[in-house]
């Protein structure tokens, strides 16, 4: 058996009742929700029975999530599981920061809180949107989003799937384009086009704010969304420009394979990234855990291999 990576994903894979079954049943999830409510009273309210609205505000929506994303890595890890490398995808790679000790988990909260009101005030100052485009080579897609205005990729998230933000008035335009193309885009369940020059003001602040914490080396090695590359040099300028750049998930993925990962676990809400990483590496081993029952058969599982 080679390596194991644990990933954490990013907006959109929250829904009400997530993390649940983990705060009634694993005590390593439980005091992750205690210290964000202790720092943001009402936070595990929200991941339990917040509805699809509240939880789509980005203010709401990050903290939530981070919340959820730990609960279930802790619980692993209390399970005995443990991996040699993390990345986090937009808002997971916060996630990771504080699993892997670079921030604990109060200032990770911290952070997070503020990460997610910057880019809501960023969010709500353009009339943005993200979709997912299928079907189509990067190079297609750079193409047709050189063709407007304010339409840009930003999520190179496997073969033939990249995600970009653009403006609301020229996203059926765009998808226009795509079908043309032979493509596909779908619209995506965030509120606002993140990871482009729409968040500028928010990468500006958050760089502003990350000089008051003190950010350790991780202690196994994390993944920068920026770079694609395991964190080295600037973590300020890391953290700050994944805000405002495009995320590099397939490079990231392809960088663990090449370091012998071979066995994925996605920690916290949705399937999203394994099966972004199946599409990279068919072959590889993927579990996601999310609520109670999935850290039960998971580990059976994975021992059992």
């Amino acid at each position: 058996m080679g390596k194991v990576a644990f990933v954490f994903p990013g907006q959109g894979a929250q829904h009400s009742g997530m993390g649940l079954s983990l705060y009634q049943n694993s005590e390593a999830a439980k005091a992750v929700f205690s210290v964000a409510d202790r720092l943001r009273p009402g936070t595990s309210d929200l991941c339990f029975q917040g509805t699809e609205t509240d939880l789509a505000e980005t203010r709401n929506t990050q903290p939530c999530l981070f919340s959820c994303e730990l609960a279930a890595a802790y619980s692993l890890v209390d399970k005995g599981i443990r991996p040699q490398f993390v990345a986090g995808f937009s808002l997971g790679e916060v996630a990771a920061l504080a699993f892997t000790e670079s921030v604990s988990l109060e200032d990770g909260f911290q952070l997070v809180i503020r990460r997610g009101e910057l880019m809501q005030a960023d969010a709500e100052k353009a009339d943005s949107a993200m979709a997912a485009v299928l079907k189509l080579d990067t190079d297609k897609v750079e193409e047709l989003c050189a063709k407007f205005a304010h339409v840009y990729p930003v999520n190179y998230n496997c073969p033939g799937q990249i995600t970009v933000a653009c403006l609301k008035e020229e996203l059926a335009p765009f998808s226009a384009a795509v079908k043309e193309a032979g493509g596909r885009a779908l619209p995506l369940k965030v509120r606002g086009g993140f990871h482009s020059v729409f968040m500028e003001d928010a990468s500006r602040e958050f760089a502003l704010l990350l000089q008051q914490y003190s950010i350790a080396r991780p202690s196994i090695p994390l993944y920068s969304n920026f770079t694609g590359l395991p964190y080295d040099g600037d973590f300020q300028l890391l953290l700050s420009q994944q805000i405002c750049n495009p995320v590099r998930w397939e490079t990231i993925v392809r960088n663990m394979l090449a370091e012998g990962v071979d066995t994925f676990f996605e920690v916290g809400p949705g399937t999203v990234l394994s099966g972004l990483i199946k599409k990279i590496a068919p072959e590889v081993q993927t579990f996601h855990v999310e609520e109670y029952e999935d850290l039960e058969s998971v580990v059976k599982e994975y021992h059992s291999c």
